[in-house]
């Protein structure tokens, strides 16, 4: 089993940065890969981003490119998403999710069901004022 816990979310205005944790724990060792994946109020759950375990291969939906960055610290078991230019449609429940499945490329997540993902926190939330 995995547990993995999301920090940092909170009330920003457009145009401000913010930076999300996810701390990993349990069975970490059979983690392949981690992804945020969001869900705004009324929509359905979105692929934002995903890194390898090993930190080398990174992968981002396009509403986000530019803006968001994905990074983890291996000593820590800790991945974060820094958001930065934050606008209103990223509002939203930010969810941390791990992948034991050996597969790593953009379809591996984007377009896979539950984007790939086998463990999820249990989010948390991000509202950007306008």
């Amino acid at each position: 089993q995995v547990q993995l816990v999301e920090s940092g979310g909170g009330l920003v205005q457009a145009g401000a940065s913010l930076r999300l944790s996810c701390a990993a724990s349990g069975r970490t060792s059979s983690i392949y890969a981690m992804a945020w994946i969001r869900q705004a109020p009324g929509k359905e759950r979105e692929f934002v981003a995903a890194i390898s375990w090993s930190g080398d291969s990174t992968y981002y939906a396009e509403p986000v490119k530019g803006r968001f960055t994905i990074s983890r610290d291996n000593a820590k078991n800790t991945v974060f998403l820094q958001m930065n230019s934050l606008k209103a449609e990223d509002t939203a429940v930010y969810y941390c999710a791990a992948s034991i499945t050996p597969c790593l490329g953009y379809g591996c997540y984007a377009l896979a069901e539950d984007y790939g993902m086998d463990y999820w926190g249990k989010g948390t939330l991000v509202t950007v004022s306008s």
